[in-house]
């Protein structure tokens, strides 16, 4: 048996039980908490691109004509030749694409004789650590930023926590040659102070987030917030398939290279598809990029893992799958805590 995953993997066990999911939308407030005070308009504009039950956008009226400029950039742009052929150029020669897909033999040879078989599970790491700047999320950001150069926007904006969202969007807008800026709660950068050195020295603005937690949701309010009032010439950069439509859909094709590389990669190792894939599911845009492209495959089984802190009773994780509720969390219907 085969395992595929992006960072871990062992067999699992068959699941449990399937999410439930409502019958219908839930009954969402006509009036949705704003970023910042600067927004005076509280009208909410719901479209019906959706996956299932979630998704759509529940966003403020002053996005939704920027929201429609960028789905229809995405629309016409990302399919052209001269786009694709200058995005597979960046992430061949900037990136360091295609990453490895590596035997972890030490690993399969520890659960040879476990409980998962006779022979136990083979185990197979898609290394996205190794691209530039250590993360898969460079190849979103790579393309993201790609795009909206063509739509004159010059100036990038980006939250971050520990500081490694900060650094990729850094690198790909010195790359690209766009203004950057990032915000960070002041708490993430006493812990995260190399990272905030390394963003200066890549000519990125690092602006420190003073609140009451001065954590990462903060910095993400105040990343939108400078967004929202400064459209013509700036766009946030959403770094995970979170947020108001199109952004989930943009995230799934920019990291649908993780999983096409995947499944040419097993082909050409042992000839056939992996049994099982695992990867962790929280906001991680490494999991749609790799699971979208076997949706099709009935004979993969996809697992995805939830960071269950101290464990789902406790009330201190972050399985807002396994215990979350319907709501809106940042512009879409989603899980959340």
């Amino acid at each position: 048996m085969a395992i595929s995953c992006s960072f871990l993997a062992i067999q699992m066990p068959p699941p449990v039980r399937p999410f439930p999911l409502p019958p219908s939308l839930p009954k969402l407030p006509l009036s949705l908490p704003l970023p910042c005070e600067k927004l005076t308009s509280r009208k909410e504009e719901v479209l019906t691109r959706q996956f299932g039950h979630f998704g759509g956008m529940f966003v403020p009226e002053t996005l939704v004509h920027d929201l429609g400029r960028l789905e229809s950039a995405f629309q016409l742009i990302y399919p052209q030749e001269t786009f694709q052929r200058e995005l597979k150029s960046i992430l061949r020669d900037y990136v360091g694409r295609e990453s490895p897909l590596y035997f972890a033999e030490r690993l399969t040879d520890h659960y040879k004789h476990s409980s998962c078989g006779s022979d136990g599970p083979q185990i197979f790491l898609k290394r996205e650590d190794l691209n530039h700047i250590g993360a898969h999320t460079i190849n979103n950001a790579v393309a993201q930023d790609l795009l909206v150069a063509r739509l004159e926007k010059r100036r990038i904006v980006a939250d971050t926590g520990s500081g490694q969202h900060g650094l990729l969007v850094a690198a790909v807008c010195a790359k690209l040659g766009l203004q950057c800026v990032v915000y960070m709660g002041t708490k993430d950068m006493e812990k995260h102070g190399d990272e905030v050195l390394t963003m200066h020295r890549m000519g990125a603005e690092v602006r420190a987030v003073h609140s009451d937690d001065a954590l990462s949701t903060d910095a993400a309010s105040e990343a939108m917030c400078d967004a929202v009032t400064n459209l013509e010439l700036t766009y946030h950069i959403v770094g995970s398939a979170v947020g108001p439509y199109p952004y989930p859909t943009m995230v799934r094709e920019f990291q649908f290279v993780i999983g096409r590389e995947r499944r040419r990669q097993t082909m050409e190792k042992w000839g056939g598809k992996p049994d099982v894939l695992v990867a962790c599911v929280s906001r991680d845009s490494n999991t749609i990029g790799l699971f979208h492209e076997f949706f099709g495959d009935a004979d993969v089984r996809m697992v995805g893992i939830e960071a269950t802190g101290r464990g789902l009773d406790s009330g201190r994780h972050a399985a807002s799958l396994a215990k979350g509720e319907v709501g809106v969390y940042r512009g879409a219907v989603s899980h959340v805590l």
